[in-house]
């Protein structure tokens, strides 16, 4: 990519090409290029060295605000819906390579690539819309880790969300031991959920050629309003706009060449890792819905939507005494895993944006707050009802920022001066355009019968 020499304030300023501003700093600069990738060496060798950020981006396909979708499909529908998690992830996984390939390719995260190309009034509406998004999806994270604890320890859901704050402290102590510490953590609470639904689906004994059948779309999903409003759902939420920033941002934690061949390999073995964990992200929602069907849409309980109605009732319907604790178990690993990579994206974004340093602990504890004072507010006059709202709330904003992610991802790395040699071909281009067409319709489509159903129409 060449450079450009542009006068600013009468002095010459270098600029590269493509992009309004100097580089800004490097994005998470206490753990950039702080992971050593070997110059030699097997593939295995290569792809374990850059193994670890795809997992922490499939954490937020995973996490509480989904799996009250999920349990609704299987209650209601049964595998029927199964197909729409399987498109929603396939939009997920290309998406996400976006966000690795920009990262990795221009040095920027997506935050900082939107203040270096827009104007500073249109980056702070976008940081603001960014912000409001990482604060909805911080609430869905807090919400269901205190349901969780709720369930399994009967802590007060109020206590349970103050309980949420200390993971600020958790993240800040093992980021300054080493940035695979926190990767470990992640990857360690995710062999937990699926630990815990591989039982829950052994335990509920699906229908394998009915949901096998379950995989392939249906013409009933669109043309029943009550299935098309559940998959409308699932696939609005599934890609979260904070997992665009986030990705574009951790890629660049390792210490790979800058050089056209070095980041070819980068972009190479990452979008591997992003496969891979996105494949695993989509075994768990998969499964949520799976022994959703199996439990209740099987023995006549088609209304369950509520996370915890599905915990009160799995172990009497399936006869497992453990069935209901192992769900309860891996919404807290959910809920743990998703305020993790939630405090990093909004230390990204901030950063990014603004262009500000913030201590990280003052930074996460901001975030938190954010999310835990509405969620206390609610907890303690609402209740239990009140939270469950709040969720829904939660990915209604999700979905309203979305286009805001998405549409700038896809602009810069469709652009040749940007990207160079790594810039879309046609057919990528084509292809990023439809999904997001897609998903921002679909979105647009959610967020206008959820407030037509709460105002009564």
């Amino acid at each position: 990519m060449g450079k450009d020499l542009e006068i600013e304030n009468g002095e010459g300023v270098l600029k590269e090409a493509g992009w309004r501003h100097r580089r800004i700093s490097n994005s998470l600069p206490e753990v950039f290029a702080s992971v050593r990738v070997p110059g030699q060496g097997s593939f295995w060798k290569k792809l374990f060295a850059f193994a670890g950020p795809g997992l922490m981006v499939a954490v937020g396909y995973m996490d509480p605000g989904n799996w009250a979708t999920d349990i609704a499909g299987g209650a209601q529908f049964g595998y029927t819906l199964l197909s729409v998690i399987l498109i929603s992830n396939i939009f997920a996984i290309f998406l996400q390579y976006l966000a690795l390939k920009l990262g990795i390719v221009t040095g920027r995260d997506l935050a900082q690539a939107c203040r270096d190309h827009y104007n500073k009034p249109v980056a702070i509406v976008l940081w603001v819309l960014c912000e409001v998004a990482i604060a909805a999806c911080d609430l869905a994270e807090v919400i269901g880790s205190a349901i969780a604890l709720n369930l399994l320890f009967g802590i007060p859901l109020a206590v349970g969300v103050v309980i949420t704050v200390l993971d600020v402290l958790l993240i800040l102590f093992f980021q300054y031991k080493g940035f695979r510490y926190i990767e470990s953590i992640v990857a360690s609470l995710i062999l937990v959920i699926l630990f815990c639904f591989g039982y829950e689906i052994i335990v509920s004994k699906p229908d394998v050629f009915p949901m096998l059948a379950g995989l392939l779309p249906s013409t009933q999903i669109v043309f029943n309003p009550d299935m098309l409003y559940i998959a409308i759902g699932i696939l609005g939420a599934t890609v979260m706009p904070h997992n665009l920033y986030l990705h574009s941002s951790i890629v660049q934690t390792r210490n790979y060449e800058k050089n056209e061949e070095g980041k070819k390999t980068a972009v190479k073995f990452a979008t591997i890792d992003s496969t891979v964990s996105l494949l695993l992200a989509f075994f768990i929602n998969a499964a949520i819905l799976i022994v959703a069907a199996a439990t209740f849409h099987k023995t006549g309980y088609h209304d369950v939507a509520d996370i915890t109605d599905a915990y009160q009732l799995l172990t009497p319907l399936l006869g497992a005494g453990l069935a209901s604790t192992f769900f309860a178990i891996a919404l807290l690993a959910s809920g743990q895993n998703s305020t993790l990579t939630g405090t990093l994206a909004g230390q990204i974004v901030m950063e990014g944006f603004l262009n500000i340093r913030l201590k990280p602990w003052l930074r996460r504890l901001i975030t938190r707050l954010i999310a835990v004072i509405p969620a206390l507010i609610v907890t303690i006059v609402y209740g239990e009802k009140g939270t469950t709202n709040l969720l829904i709330l939660s990915q209604v904003i999700l979905s309203m920022q979305l286009s805001f992610a998405v549409v700038p991802l896809v602009m810069f790395t469709s652009d040749k001066r940007k990207m160079g040699n790594f810039v879309n071909k046609p057919y990528i281009k084509v292809i990023a355009w439809v999904i997001s067409s897609i998903i921002i319709c679909l979105n647009v489509y959610l967020l206008f019968e959820t407030f037509k159903e709460w105002m009564g129409l």
